[in-house]
């Protein structure tokens, strides 16, 4: 009779850092994610009353982890505005930004920095979503060689 294997400490469907974003309408933010983001949501476990305990979505090859703001267990929201100049936001790479910013302001996302091309080589820009979480929204349009990049960074600066 052979033992029974241990666990990989890091599970194969999992990144070492998964995000995850808490907010007052999980359900809500899922549905927003799938229609912006194309997210596949994964799996979901009911909370009370109605909420979203945890629920995992993947981005591509990334994994989200979205769930309701629950005090019992310490978590909260973010205000729905997202909070001014927050130091942490979600970078997504998308296969054409103009459109999902477009589709991302429409379903209620702030735009706060329109798309555009950026010195090292991506096309992109800044909403905060329905729910308070600021995001990066990406697309690569120029391979960029590190040091055309540091040039063009230093001709903005200057």
């Amino acid at each position: 009779m052979t033992a029974p294997s241990s666990p990989h400490p890091i599970p194969d469907t999992y990144r070492r850092v998964t995000p995850c974003l808490v907010v007052d309408g999980a359900a809500r933010a899922l549905a927003f994610y799938a229609d912006v983001f194309g997210a596949r949501e994964r799996m979901r476990m009911a909370g009370p009353d109605g909420t979203i305990a945890h629920a995992e979505i993947e981005i591509g090859d990334a994994v989200l982890i979205v769930e309701d703001a629950d005090p019992q267990r310490g978590t909260s929201a973010p205000p729905a505005g997202g909070l001014p100049g927050t130091p942490v936001f979600q970078f997504v790479y998308v296969t054409d930004v103009d459109t999902v910013v477009e589709r991302a302001v429409a379903l209620g996302a702030t735009l706060r920095r329109a798309p555009e091309n950026q010195f090292y080589g991506d096309r992109d820009a800044f909403v905060v979503d329905p729910f308070g979480h600021a995001w990066t929204v990406a697309t690569h349009v120029e391979d960029v060689d590190p040091d055309e990049a540091a040039r063009r960074m230093a001709a903005l600066s200057a």
